[in-house]
């Protein structure tokens, strides 16, 4: 693992806990509490809106990744300013996160791909050394993530994903759960957003649900999104019918 906890230190000048992003109660629990990783695999779950993306996109800053994605020692053309968490969000890192750090920009290992800026990403770097091959103008919306996420998650570093299942069908889903699993066993860590009940029963993982409680440790089987899932899929009507008149 390389980062093994996430907190927004006490300041000269402390955030206010009334303003965003702080007011979102996942993230403004930081300001007294820190959130811990325990797996090398961990999944950040709840509705829209309740902060995972915001934590995710934070851990990603603070570690000197690019805001809009990419992978980890590469310096992109892009001037915006880091968000309001990741200029106070502080990582509590392994001695192995610590060296990658020490180390330089060119040392680190890693990625960080969301979905919402995937492709305007890969539009910027499409030809530049070290990306993939494929032309992803010629390749369906899952299949080009599918090539990134096999070209660009390729070696033990620390890897992050906001909602990635967002382009992927259920068996390009699996394929990741598999590719995920084979990270973790090589040393790499994984921390994803997802809103995924095929992604979060990846082997292993640990699982933190976000929402007006803050954050909690809990299990796939008791996820509130598994069990709606459930409920839908042995029968739709039960939800439908609050929703289309018959």
């Amino acid at each position: 693992m390389f980062v093994q906890g996430i907190d927004i230190p006490e300041g000269l000048d402390p955030p206010n806990p009334t303003a965003w992003p702080y007011s979102v109660p996942a993230v403004g629990r930081l300001l007294t509490e820190p959130l811990e990783f325990h797996a090398p695999v961990t999944f950040l779950v709840g509705e829209n809106g309740s902060g995972k993306s915001t934590l995710v996109e934070g851990i990603a800053e603070a570690y000197g990744l690019d805001a809009r994605g990419g992978r980890a020692g590469r310096k992109y053309a892009n001037n915006r300013p880091k968000t309001p968490l990741g200029e106070r969000l502080r990582l509590d890192l392994t001695a192995r996160g610590a060296r990658q750090l020490s180390s330089g920009r060119r040392a680190r290992t890693g990625y960080f791909l969301r979905a919402e800026t995937t492709f305007g990403f890969a539009e910027a770097v499409s030809g530049m050394h070290g990306y993939w091959e494929e032309n992803l103008s010629e390749h369906s919306h899952g299949e080009g993530f599918l090539i990134i996420l096999q070209n660009m998650f390729d070696k033990p570093g620390l890897y992050l994903m906001d909602e990635p299942e967002a382009a992927l069908s259920f068996m390009s889903c699996l394929r990741l759960v598999g590719l995920m699993h084979d990270l973790a066993e090589a040393g790499s860590q994984i921390i994803c957003a997802t809103h995924s009940p095929i992604l979060s029963a990846t082997p292993g993982a640990d699982i933190i649900e976000v929402g007006d409680h803050g954050a909690r440790r809990t299990k796939w089987d008791e996820l509130e999104m598994v069990d709606h899932w459930r409920r839908y899929l042995s029968d739709p009507g039960r939800y439908l019918r609050h929703l289309i008149d018959a």
